[in-house]
Formats: C-alpha cells, sequence, structure tokens
C-alpha cells in the first residue's frame, strides 16, 4: 500500500467511533399521583416537536411514584420530550369538553404551555456525546 492509502485509512478508522457514535438519555418522571397505568413518552427532534413523529420514545408501566427509563442510540443534538401519564390505561389523553387534559402530563425542561403544548425553545435540551440525563415532574 501506498503512504496515501495508509493515511487515508487511518483517517477513516479515526472517524469511525464518532460517526457511529449513540447515547443515552436517562429520563426520570416523578410526581407521579396514581401507580396505575401507562406512562406515554415521545422525544422529538425540533421538526418532530412541532407536529411530526417521534425520534424515539416508550411506554411504561406505572407502579409507583416515580419511573427511570433509559432511551439509547441517540445522536448528540437538541431533543424535546412529551409525555402523559395514561391513568386508565385508554391508549389516548383523556381532556375535558374544552379540551384540556385530565391526565397528568409533561415537557421537558418542565417548560409550561399556554393553550396547548410547551414551546420548542421552552421544552428543548441538548443531549450530548456524554448522553444526558433528566427529570421532569408531572403536571
Amino acid at each position: 500500500m501506498t503512504v496515501n492509502k495508509l493515511a487515508f485509512l487511518a483517517l477513516c478508522a479515526a472517524a469511525l467511533p464518532v460517526l457511529a457514535s449513540a447515547e443515552t438519555l436517562t429520563l426520570t418522571v416523578d410526581t407521579i399521583a396514581t401507580p396505575t397505568g401507562t406512562m406515554k413518552i415521545g422525544l422529538y427532534d425540533q421538526d418532530g416537536y412541532q407536529g411530526g413523529a417521534a425520534v424515539s420514545g416508550a411506554d411504561i408501566r406505572v407502579e409507583g411514584t416515580s419511573i427511570t427509563v433509559m432511551i439509547e442510540g441517540l445522536e448528540p443534538g437538541e431533543y424535546g420530550i412529551k409525555l402523559y401519564h395514561d391513568v386508565d390505561d385508554d391508549g389516548q389523553m383523556d381532556t375535558n369538553p374544552f379540551g384540556i387534559p385530565t391526565e397528568p402530563y409533561g415537557f421537558s425542561n418542565n417548560a409550561k404551555g399556554r393553550f396547548g403544548p410547551a414551546s420548542w425553545d421552552a421544552a428543548k435540551f441538548v443531549i450530548g456525546a456524554e448522553g444526558a440525563v433528566h427529570t421532569i415532574s408531572l403536571n
């Protein structure tokens, strides 16, 4: 092999860990008042947060006053979380006749919404090369 080919292969090998990096988000949801049902968690990038599909998520059985879940395989970047506690396990967020949620919910950074979900700017957080740890208290 020539020196140029060896240098190219060494450069490619050095880049592989960066290209293949996948990080972990450790998420804790606390202040769970009713230890029944399922916590429905959606992790979004900016486009998904505005009404698209989640990048990742989880449905976790609720059996206590808090849950912790690890979401793995994430690329470093900005993300936002929307979640709700499906207390009655009917698969949907229950609301009153005015559309106001009657089941507990939350957003990353414990962001609050006005007449709807919290804004992306209020909810976004960074998952860096070391992953991230996040706690959300239910509303």
